[in-house]
């Protein structure tokens, strides 16, 4: 049996979408991590970091996997993130209430306070969706946004 010296599985729920935020599994772990993936009905997996497993297993139930590695530490390519909303966009109008697994290298900041490095840190700050118009209130002087 493998030794599994892993954090546990986090959901996240917001509306009507559901995120499984998980470990980095390995051929030797898989079968836990399908366990998981079927006991909160993720369908699709995004694996942000290199191969450690061989997706075939998952697909073969049902579970499609995603490939869409970066740097460790980094921030998202821009193209990236507008793959990640399209599937999310796709995925949670098609079936609301499905869950969405992702998991990198190592999920560091998922438990651990400060663990959220300072290139993630400035890139969340300046993040600013495409979906947002900005003006000037004239009467204010101060920048507003209107959501389209």
């Amino acid at each position: 049996m493998v030794n599994m010296n892993r954090p546990a599985a986090v959901e996240l729920c917001h509306k009507n979408m559901r995120f499984l935020i998980t470990h980095n599994p390995t051929d030797g772990t898989l079968n836990s991590f399908i366990e998981d993936l079927k006991r909160y009905g993720a369908t699709t997996v995004v694996r942000v970091c290199d191969v450690t497993y061989d997706k075939t297993r998952l697909e073969k139930d049902g579970i499609t996997v995603v490939d869409w590695p970066f740097d460790d530490g980094a921030s998202p390519p821009s193209k990236l993130v507008d793959d990640w909303l399209n599937l999310l966009k796709k995925t949670f109008q098609e079936d609301p209430g499905s869950c969405v697994a992702v998991h990198c290298v190592a999920g560091l900041g998922r438990k651990r306070r400060g663990a959220i490095n300072s290139k993630q840190l400035t890139y969340l700050e300046k993040y600013r969706s495409k979906h947002r118009l900005r003006f000037k209130d004239s009467r204010k002087h101060k920048n507003k946004c209107c959501i389209v």
